[in-house]
């Protein structure tokens, strides 16, 4: 403890004392209008010229902000200082130290917390551009989401930003909605791993990760954004929650509300979840706060409040702590209603609570505080410089996945004739998710520069040192451009303005037939066509794939199919190149490809790995996070199904996929010397069971592969998917080396909810399918669980431990 001569005269501003003592020294002095203004932040600069970037958000009925009315009562939380509009970042980091001295000039003189976007890196302009979600779990390299995640977290801290607000744990359920490109697998197990990594990455920096979207949110009917949810609790248990307890294992210190409600009951009132579960059964201590609006959702679309202090009462009594992205219901409606006696006080103290000792453990009430950001007394003020670059491109490199290579097809031969054709072969940022700062915010400022330096595919292949001699077609349009228009032209209409732009559909089309017919005399004449087809991912129908950019099948958007279609028809080999935020139905072309590659939007050296994999000197190494869906297949399906789930002499409807969950070719496969239980298949009911895989490089290049272990329960007390992943190391091959990795498989991984609502690991027979992919499985080793039935919890095991041996 501070001596009396140091410590601060008031205790709550001791950074040597406890933080809940603090706290509970600071709370009393508060009013009721300042303990009610740390429960929100404050969003300046959000108008119509920054764009739709939350849902209904230009329809939000929001109280006008007077920043010196704000300074008396205090500010909770800065939202999106540098991702609201395109901000020179060293201004942006002087305007924040700026409103921080008014915070600490004024009243009580709490600074604010600033929350930012980050799931592909820091949503400012001029910041790094990661490869988005789905790149992650096609590495499944838990280890480099980690970096990326450190990566991030630092730049945020340089710049005073204290709460990213990532990473998306929803696991992917059915491919027609728009954010599965913000997921990052239809695997639980995956997006747990690869999402607590990047929590561990993050929150080492000391910046608040944030889980979302908690929970069911990508569950949703017919993909449809914000859709009812209608999930029984087992789904819900084995399914949708693991991500989230693996990442709360991991340090994360917030956690966001989804915006949906399952069974009716809208997550942002259900203290069953955000106060129970999350904080009862998980013990969870940090901050919940709101998804942008939400709050106002209870009153405004949910309609289980009948005004704003309503909403902000059963948001409040579920366990929301702050209200995002502004001040709306947690304002006047709350502080009326609590002037009035119909909201209890002791709701706002427990939210009070848990802000300021957040508050505490971000340094942000001791005495010392500082404004400044870092980055003001840097030398290099970049936040894209060549390590991140370097990051970037090791993970965009791991995450290629070749899905076809018909008779060596790849990689390019040095100084082949190439037709690079397709609408996303020549457009800078193709590869960049819905929440990069390009897509997200600088679409609605195209007089603004990129911010950073990228290659389109076109210019990568054109400055490939394997020397191709390279012509280039648009094909067809780019995919969103009518259904893009006419969407603006209806909401003008609705607000009473003027169109957009005219849609000629017969000039459109004409353009269109013309382009594909230059495309067709391209590839026609070269010896192998390089189609660039895929997604525009956008936000809210500004774009193919994105938040509010769902889709009611999956054929390629546009005409980018007739494309394909002419293309192949020219006999000149086709290698697709897939820049895309889902998976789409290739079905009808793909046995006609002579090659298939797929970039699930891999960032800013997405389209330099991309060449990198092409000409070979990187030996492609993803695996597929999601399968690819058959002919005619818009069913929600994943590879996490029972046996009636599975094709069967039943139905019509066949969901086998055409490339399934884990697929992904090499140049120089590993071949798979040995597979087997060291010890025997006997497994301690509260033990581990080794699993051996002996693999080996006869090649003269380096390889990877990643070993997929699949549990298959024959019999259980409830229908369970025939095949669930339940480890996956990566193992690195040097030419002609041989590595043994031993898999150390905790029992308490076979576990699942039975008929009770309990979570139990089951004695009995089980298998082990290990694998190249879900499809491909290398050996099916048999195991006994032995043992009295046990209940596990929270606290079991969530990870296999990993040895690798070499030779």
């Amino acid at each position: 403890m501070a001596s009396e001569d140091t410590a601060p005269a008031e205790l709550w501003r001791d950074s040597t004392a406890a933080p809940a003592d603090r706290v509970k020294d600071l709370i009393p002095r508060m009013s009721v209008r300042e303990k009610v203004a740390q429960l929100y932040g404050i969003w300046a600069g959000a108008d119509a010229t920054s764009g739709q970037v939350a849902p209904f958000q230009h329809s939000a009925e929001l109280p006008a902000g007077d920043w010196s009315e704000m300074l008396r009562s205090g500010v909770g939380q800065l939202t999106r200082p540098f991702g609201t509009a395109p901000v020179e970042p060293v201004a942006g980091a002087r305007a924040v130290a700026n409103s921080q001295r008014e915070l600490v000039a004024s009243g009580l003189g709490i600074p604010a917390l600033v929350h930012e976007e980050c799931l592909t890196g820091l949503g400012a302009w001029q910041a790094a551009i990661y490869p988005a979600p789905l790149c992650w779990g096609a590495s499944f390299d838990p280890e480099l989401v980690r970096q990326v995640g450190e990566q991030i977290g630092k730049t945020m801290s340089r710049l005073g930003v204290h709460q990213g607000l990532a990473p998306v744990l929803d696991v992917a359920r059915d491919l027609r909605w728009g954010r599965v490109e913000e997921t990052i697998s239809e695997d639980p197990y995956l997006v747990g791993t690869l999402g607590a990594a990047y929590v561990q990455g993050m929150e080492s920096t000391g910046v608040i990760a944030t889980l979302k979207h908690f929970a069911g949110y990508s569950a949703s009917r017919a993909g449809r954004n914000l859709a009812p949810v209608s999930i029984g609790p087992r789904e819900l248990a084995d399914v949708i929650l693991p991500p989230f307890e693996m990442a709360l294992h991991a340090g994360a210190r917030s956690v966001m509300n989804s915006y949906s409600d399952n069974d009716g009951v809208p997550v942002a009132a259900d203290p069953a979840l955000l106060t129970d579960l999350l904080r009862g059964t998980y013990g969870f201590t940090g901050t919940v706060v709101s998804d942008y609006f939400s709050v106002a959702f209870l009153y405004r679309l949910h309609r289980t409040a009948g005004s704003k202090a309503q909403a902000a009462e059963q948001a409040l009594a579920a366990g929301i702590d702050v209200e995002l992205p502004t001040v709306d219901c947690f304002g006047e409606p709350l502080i009326a209603a609590l002037e009035a006696g119909e909201v209890d006080l002791a709701l706002v103290d427990r939210a009070l609570e848990r802000v300021l000792i957040q508050k505490c453990e971000l340094g942000l009430l001791d005495a010392d505080f500082s404004p400044e950001p870092p980055i003001l007394a840097e030398t290099d003020q970049r936040l894209d410089d060549d390590e991140t670059r370097a990051l970037a491109a090791r993970l965009a490199r791991r995450a290629i996945v070749l899905l076809r290579n018909e008779n060596e097809a790849l990689p390019l031969a040095p100084g082949a004739r190439l037709a690079v054709v397709g609408p996303r072969a020549h457009v800078a940022d193709a590869a960049f998710g819905c929440y990069s700062f390009p897509r997200h915010i600088g679409v609605h400022h195209p007089d603004v520069a990129l911010g950073i330096e990228v290659r389109t595919v076109l210019e990568a292949l054109q400055a490939d040192p394997a020397g191709y001699k390279v012509t280039y077609a648009q094909g067809c349009p780019i995919p969103d451009t009518e259904s893009s228009v006419r969407l603006r032209n209806e909401r003008a209409a609705a607000e009473g303005g003027a169109p957009a732009a005219e849609v000629d559909d017969v000039a459109l089309r004409e353009l269109g037939d013309r382009q594909i017919a230059e495309a067709v005399a391209a590839a026609s004449d070269a010896e192998v066509c390089v189609a660039v087809l895929g997604d525009v991912s956008g936000l809210f129908g500004n774009g193919t794939s994105g938040e509010g950019c769902d889709t009611s099948d999956l054929r390629l958007p546009g005409r980018q199919g007739e494309l394909l279609e002419a293309l192949l028809e020219t006999g000149t080999p086709v290698v697709l190149v897939l820049l895309v935020g889902r998976p789409y139905e290739l079905s009808r072309y793909a046995d006609r490809l002579a090659a298939a590659v797929c970039g699930f939007l891999p960032g800013e050296e997405g389209t330099n790995a991309l060449a990198d994999v092409l000409s070979g000197r990187v030996d492609p190494a993803g695996r597929l996070p999601v399968g690819f869906p058959a002919e005619g297949a818009n069913q929600p399906s994943t590879y996490l199904a029972a046996t009636l789930g599975m094709r069967s002499d039943v139905s019509t409807v066949d969901p086998t996929p055409l490339y399934p969950f884990g697929h992904g070719l090499s140049y120089n496969p590993a071949v798979w010397a040995n597979t087997e239980l060291p010890a025997g298949g006997t497994w301690p009911i509260d033990g581990n069971l080794q699993l051996a895989v002996t693999l080996r490089n006869d090649g003269d290049t380096a390889t990877s592969e990643v070993v997929q272990v699949y549990l298959h329960d024959p019999q259980a007390e409830v229908a369970r998917p025939v095949q669930q992943l339940i480890a996956a190391p990566r193992v690195d091959l040097e030419p002609r080396a041989t590595r043994t990795v031993l898999i150390d498989l905790p029992a308490d991984l076979t576990s699942y909810t039975g008929r009770a609502g309990r979570r139990i690991v089951e004695p009995g027979e089980v298998e082990l399918w290990v694998g190249a992919s879900s499809r491909d499985i290398r050996a099916r080793l048999a195991a006994r669980i032995e043992g009295p039935l046990r209940e596990v919890g929270f606290d079991r095991a969530f990870h296999a431990g990993v040895t690798v041996v070499e030779g």
